[in-house]
This record gives C-alpha cells, structure tokens and sequence, in this order.
C-alpha cells in the first residue's frame, strides 16, 4: 500500500524571499530539490493553499503544505541477513551492528548491506528514504544504530541528530597510555592529499566535537570511552589520530602500531593483526519520535574487543 505523507510548515525569517523550492529544500530535508520542484508542478507540494511555480518567492509565515503517495524510495534487494535487534516498535528499530557489515550500498558493496536485512526485515521500509537509515557505522565498527520505521520518525530522529540531542558513546581502544580525558573540538574535512580520508583541516571542515575519558590504562595503549557531540565520517578515529593515539586496528589513520617492550607473544599478535579498529558504540540515548520518553540503551563491546582488553590487562599486571 502506497504511504499517504502530510505536512505543514512555516517558512521561516532565515528563509524569507528563497524561491520556493530552495525553500522547501531546506525544510522537507529528507527529500531531493528535484523531486520537491516535480510536487510543486504536480499540486502536491502548495504555497498557502494554492499551487504555486517552483521560481516563486517565499516570504516569513507562509505555509508550505506537503500531501502526496510516496512511491517505492529504493531500488534495493531485500536479503535476509540476521539482525541484532535490541527494541523495536511502529517507530523505531534499534539494533546493535556487528563489525563487517556496511550500512549503505555504494561501489563494492552493492548489496549484503544493513540497508538490505532492513528490507527483508520490514518490507515498508522501502517507503522510507535510505530505508529508515538515519546515521552510520563505518564497517569495521560495531554498535548500536537506531532506524526509523516511517518519515515523521525520521524526521524527529534526524532533529535529534542536528541539534546534538541524541546521545552516543563509544568504547575504544588506543595506542598510548593517555593520562586523562579531554575533549577535542577540531573541524573534519577531506585529507588535503587523499580523498578516501578524512583529516583535521584548517579550512573548510566541518565543526566536529568529541568528549573522551579513561576507563582504563595500560602499559602502552588505553580504554577509553568517547561521548559525540558531532557527528561527521570518521569522527572518533581521526581526532585520536589527531592527538597520535590512533585505534588499534584502525587500518586508514593508525600507522605502524607501536608494541611495549617485554610484551607477551599473545600481546604482540592480538596488536599486529586485530582485523579491525578498535571501536564499539555501545550507549545510545533519544527521545523516543512518538512518545518523548527518553530511552537509553547498552551493549557491551563484542569478543573481539573483549579479548583484547583481557590481554592489555594481564600484560600491565604482570609488570606491576
């Protein structure tokens, strides 16, 4: 059945005396311009009851009112693909991700995708853009992600997400005995040299924000626990490269992964080859898009971590 889409909003002073569909934009987020500019032609998208021409000008309090069918949003295979779901009802689902599986489709990874179980796991979310996806995991990261079963979910979820009230946290495991945490407020952009990373720039990045405390040191590397204010591509792994206490594992920002002398042959394998970085989101806290209630949830980091931490600890005990 096709999913019936109504809504209303006031154009605002910062958008006043925008074309329409500029304006539109910016307030139907989850949408393309084009196909805004295509509901304005067709009626479904009016300008203060009547229908109106993409090219014209908005002025402050004029409503926007949105009433269409939308058709199928992705194109995607529904493939069934085991879930870790830790809650779920008519609004949200929330799962917790293992390392190796990629959220979205892109090149080389066109399908076998969270995007895909999704699917296969409710088939309606193929009316909702990005298939209710409304922030990532990088691959090799595991956690918890919440995904969003219908628009106006999505839409509180992604308000959440701008405004930095919804809460995440992350364990991770670095390079370098930190002696205490801190906060790192550095903008992300693209690597000035390499465009597959993201790096600390000067100009032209991205306001990031990420909070960090010990939760335990070792001999040469430390558990820490990072809260996100921000939350941009590689966030976690580049400040502490940033600081130089890359994740273990961190294949793209880590180097050369630095052992303590002495260290046992369980220590220096589990280093040398952990498969992936280092880094698990493991709270996370929203206020639930139907109710309000606020809703926190936790998973523990998987057996990978688990067993590296154990070998970190009993190498520091054996040289106290």
């Amino acid at each position: 059945m096709p999913q019936r889409l109504q809504q209303s909003v006031e154009v605002t002073e910062k958008l006043t005396g925008l074309r329409l569909d500029q304006a539109a934009a910016e307030l139907f987020p989850d949408f393309s311009r084009a196909r805004l500019q295509q509901w304005v032609r067709d009626g479904g998208l009016t300008l203060n009851g009547h229908t109106a021409k993409p090219k014209d000008k908005v002025a402050l309090g004029d409503q926007l009112v949105l009433e269409v069918e939308l058709e199928v949003q992705t194109d995607h295979q529904a493939q069934a693909i085991a879930l870790d779901i830790v809650y779920e009802d008519e609004a949200i689902i929330v799962l917790n991700k293992p390392a190796g599986l990629v959220v979205h489709p892109a090149a080389g990874h066109q399908d076998g995708t969270l995007l895909n179980a999704l699917l296969h796991h409710e088939p309606m979310l193929d009316k909702v853009p990005r298939a209710g996806i409304v922030h990532r995991l990088d691959k090799d990261t595991s956690g918890l992600m919440v995904v969003a079963r219908s628009l106006e979910a999505q839409n509180s979820l992604v308000t959440q997400l701008q405004d930095r009230s919804m809460g995440r946290e992350y364990d991770a495991v670095v390079v370098g005995a930190l002696i205490s945490g801190g906060t790192v407020d550095a903008p992300i952009g693209r690597h000035p040299k390499d465009r597959k990373r993201q790096a600390v720039v000067s100009h032209g990045g991205k306001p990031a924000v990420t909070h960090y405390r010990v939760v335990e040191r070792f001999r040469g590397h430390s558990h820490i626990r990072c809260k996100l204010e921000t939350g941009r591509t590689h966030q976690i792994r580049v400040h502490m490269a940033h600081l130089h206490h890359a994740l273990v594992g961190d294949p793209v920002y880590a180097g050369r992964m630095r052992i303590p002398p002495g260290s046992s042959d369980a220590l220096k394998e589990i280093v040398r080859v952990f498969p992936r970085q280092a880094l698990h989101a493991r709270q996370l806290t929203l206020q639930h898009p139907l109710t309000g209630e606020t809703m926190t949830w936790r998973r523990d980091s998987p057996e990978d971590m688990q067993t590296l931490l154990r070998i970190l600890a009993e190498d520091t005990a054996a040289f106290s």
